[in-house]
Parts: C-alpha cells; structure tokens; sequence
C-alpha cells in the first residue's frame, strides 16, 4: 500500500493513477489520516450472445412502416 500526503498527491497525481492502473493500492491522507483510496477503473469485457434467448422480438418489429405513419415522421 502506499500512503501519500494530500500535498503529495496533486503533485504527483500522474503517477499515483499508472500506481493504480497497475493495481497497486494508493491511499491519501490529510496529515496522517487516511481519507480516500485510489482506484482503477477496470472495464468488463463484453461477452456476445449474453442475452441469446432472453429477449423476445415481436415478428414484423423490422418491416416497414406503412406509408402514412412514414409521412408523419418525415414532415
């Protein structure tokens, strides 16, 4: 863990946030008090076909739309 001062930190803050991509744990405080931790964001990989069979589409959501409601949204 490392510990930085606030003072520290807002110079610093560059490499104190690769220290923490890198999943190394910062924490801040003011004099000697821990008061927040450095975090990563980490993203979540996406995974296709996740919801396959969990949605239901009604037949004919994709065809077009009839002439008059097609006119309604173009004017």
């Amino acid at each position: 863990m490392k510990l930085v001062k606030m003072h520290d930190a807002k110079s610093q803050l560059s490499a104190l946030i690769r220290a923490a991509e890198n999943g190394e744990d910062v924490v801040i405080a003011r004099g000697n008090e821990p008061v927040a931790r450095l975090v990563a964001i980490h993203k979540h990989q996406r995974m296709p076909g996740m919801l396959k069979g969990m949605l239901d589409i009604p037949a004919g959501v994709f065809d077009p739309l009839p002439d008059d409601e097609l006119s309604a949204w173009e004017n």
